[in-house]
């Protein structure tokens, strides 16, 4: 199978921005802060997610990226191939010139697996990563857009 860490890290950057836009727009610096991507690799990726109308980018003080449809409309398959990732496991590209431009005797395997990935990744909506994910542990960083509001103490009541 050749899913490379373009579709992947797209894919993870699309559930990070899902988990976290109700607040508002997401900034590719804190999807690169918590999932450990480069952000000129997000900038090049978000372009491409944003050409495929995946995503909405916000400008300005407040802006970031929003997803431009509901997390039940996306597929993980749209993700991978709005990056330009082929989800192909056989080595001609479907071409069937695999071994001095001929079929080779397992073409009809990979291309079937090749059926059965998209098939499969069609069928998952980024809503079925988000849910699986909610109650798991996620990294969670503090939200630079809005100042924290200090929560005053009660004071102490001294045994006596």
């Amino acid at each position: 199978m050749r899913l490379t860490t373009k579709g992947r890290f797209a894919v993870t950057a699309m559930v990070d921005l899902s988990m976290r836009q109700t607040r508002g727009p997401v900034t590719l610096s804190a999807i690169s802060e918590r999932q450990h991507i480069s952000l000129s690799y997000l900038e090049q990726l978000f372009g491409k997610l944003r050409r495929a109308k995946l995503v909405t980018s916000v400008r300005g003080p407040g802006g970031g990226y929003c997803l431009a449809r509901p997390t039940g409309g996306i597929s993980v398959a749209e993700i991978i191939t709005a990056v330009d990732e082929p989800i192909d496991a056989t080595q001609c590209g479907g071409k069937e010139n695999c071994i001095d431009d001929r079929r080779c005797v397992t073409h009809d395997l990979w291309a079937t697996l090749n059926e059965k990935m998209n098939d499969y990744l069609s069928s998952v909506s980024l809503a079925n990563v988000v849910s699986h994910q909610q109650g798991k542990k996620v990294q969670v960083i503090k939200d630079f857009r809005k100042p924290e509001v200090p929560v005053e103490k009660a004071p102490e009541k001294v045994a006596a």
